[in-house]
């Protein structure tokens, strides 16, 4: 990061009127904030309420739609479209916690690695490199199905909900790469003017990191944080429907798992796979165009890569092309 690059960091009215202007982060905050809304109004919006017992006939399983039920029946003869909509409150649930977790997790590593350096920094950042070059799906699969549900601690025994270690294991493995971007900008915060005056009038590295760097650096944190919901909703569902979610909860996984498993796919059910998916692809796609545009106001790196739409190469005379003899200078008057 060159030393001006903080300076450009849009605060404020400034930081609104450049996300007004891109369309993909107003399109993903739309598609975002509209999931979330369904989920907060779930009990109001929602036809039926798919925690109940309801009793069913053989003709309610896996019924199509129909004015009763717009999105048919699952394999319950529950309503489709409620169980979409009270599936959207857990899968959101677990994604949000878990990113939350992760961002907590990957902000203190990155601030320490960046800050301290040395030992500690190598420390944490082959941590970093073994957990990223280890595939995150089967080692969820695997913690998830080994750490057990019930444990004695002192006599008492505890008792631990699927959703929870869910939310523990996804959060633990997910903080890496926010690790990786706090640390590159402490890295650069850290040799800045007002951080060695600091250090001058005998502030504690503690002091310097809470209010002089973690300011500059948390807005770049909750942009990789959008990212991170996306990549904690769809593991939630990868696992769900592996079938190492909670049976009694609903959500999109869980409706993915039971609708492939109980014949829905192989008798053409359709309305019972098409919206959990469609669910999870949205809030997927809304968090990915977010947490991109946030990064790329946020990140005053993006804007001068040379990858980014907004990349302008500086433009060289031909004096100065390699491979090029600057031509002489005419001299001045007549010839002989």
């Amino acid at each position: 990061m060159a030393e001006n690059d903080l300076a450009v960091i849009p605060r404020g009215r400034d930081f609104w009127t450049a996300f007004r202007r891109n369309k993909l982060g107003i399109a993903g905050a739309i598609l975002l904030g509209g999931m979330i809304l369904m989920a907060l109004l779930a009990p109001l919006v929602a036809p039926y309420d798919p925690r109940q017992t309801v009793e069913v006939t053989l003709e309610d399983i896996y019924a199509p739609p129909s004015p009763e039920h717009l999105l048919g029946t699952d394999d319950g003869g529950k309503d489709v479209l409620s169980s979409f909509i009270y599936g959207a409150r857990i899968s959101m649930f677990v994604g949000f916690t878990a990113s939350f977790i992760a961002m907590g997790i990957g902000g203190l590593a990155g601030l320490v690695a960046g800050y301290y350096g040395g030992r500690v920094s190598n420390l944490i950042m082959r941590i970093t490199d073994i957990l990223l070059v280890i595939p995150d799906l089967p080692l969820m699969v695997v913690l998830v199905a080994l750490i057990p549900r019930k444990v004695t601690v002192f006599g008492a025994r505890l008792e631990f909900p699927v959703l929870a270690i869910i939310i523990a294991v996804i959060g633990l493995l997910g903080w890496t790469s926010t690790a990786r971007l706090v640390r590159s900008q402490v890295l650069s915060v850290k040799e800045r003017q007002f951080v060695t005056r600091a250090r001058a009038v005998g502030a504690s590295n503690a002091h310097i990191i809470r209010h002089h760097i973690f300011p500059l650096v948390f807005p770049l944190m909750l942009a990789n944080t959008v990212l991170v919901i996306s990549t904690s909703i769809l593991s939630e569902s990868s696992l769900s429907f592996l079938g190492l979610g909670d049976p009694t909860a609903v959500t999109w996984g869980e409706m993915l798992h039971f609708a492939f498993s109980r014949g829905a796919m192989s008798g053409g059910f359709w309305w019972a796979l098409i919206p959990p998916g469609i669910g999870i692809v949205i809030v997927v796609f809304g968090c990915t165009l977010l947490g991109n545009v946030l990064e790329e106001i946020l990140n005053p790196r993006l804007k001068a890569h040379h990858l980014s739409p907004a990349y302008q190469p500086r433009k060289r005379s031909p004096a100065t092309m390699p491979g090029e003899v600057k031509p002489a200078p005419a001299s001045g008057g007549g010839g002989e």
